[in-house]
């Protein structure tokens, strides 16, 4: 087998960041990236196989990392016992918010892509990933707690979903709007505000009943 050489995998991936970036998964082109990284077509898919696993090399570590990561944050959360739960949920979930955004500012571009160019790809249910996730979690933490709104099937799982997936979305216009990172911070502690609130009438559905 002939020896690669060195650097080209590092410019390949590079440049086609770039080209995924502009043009998106669809409509990026080999011939470009391969053109702007001095190199051949060839020469990508005898490192990457094709398009698909050249924007995977891209983008799969920066994902894995935050599915981890995410999971460990609900793992963790739904070990404590309930009076924890119920006492630590606000500021867990924010702690844990701030970390993701620390991971996020870490693989920006990553996520950008995963974004606003994945579509065609793997990884472009990304945002329903998590909010899956995320409601899967919540019916967990509302059971522990007796939530009446889910005894009586006043809150389904679709509603969840709508609302859960709404937020990720909003989180995510940070890196849309390629915001910077202080700033990012507060948008989000504004939205988990604005989130919890709205939460609280799933949580205590007896205070707005009337």
């Amino acid at each position: 087998m002939a020896k690669q050489i060195e650097g080209v995998s590092e410019r390949i991936l590079q440049c086609a960041k770039e080209e995924f970036l502009k043009n998106g998964y669809k409509d990026a082109s080999l011939r470009v990236i391969a053109a702007a990284a001095g190199t051949s077509t060839n020469s990508i898919y005898v490192r990457f196989k094709d398009k698909q696993g050249l924007f995977r090399a891209i983008v799969e570590p920066a994902v894995d990392g935050m599915m981890k990561m995410f999971m460990d944050i609900q793992e963790t959360f739904h070990q404590f016992d309930e009076q924890k739960q119920v006492e630590t949920m606000g500021k867990y979930t924010a702690d844990g918010m701030e970390n993701i955004i620390d991971y996020i500012y870490e693989n920006f571009d990553a996520f950008r892509l995963v974004l606003d160019a994945s579509y065609g790809t793997e990884f472009q249910n990304f945002v329903d990933d998590l909010t899956r996730i995320e409601v899967e979690y919540t019916y967990k933490y509302m059971e522990v707690i007796g939530c009446e709104s889910i005894r009586s099937g006043q809150v389904t799982e679709e509603f969840l979903h709508i609302v859960t997936n709404a937020y990720f979305d909003s989180i995510f216009e940070i890196v849309r709007h390629r915001m910077k990172k202080e700033d990012a911070k507060r948008y989000v502690k504004m939205l988990e505000r604005y989130h919890m609130a709205g939460f609280d009438t799933i949580f205590s559905p007896e205070k707005y009943e009337g």
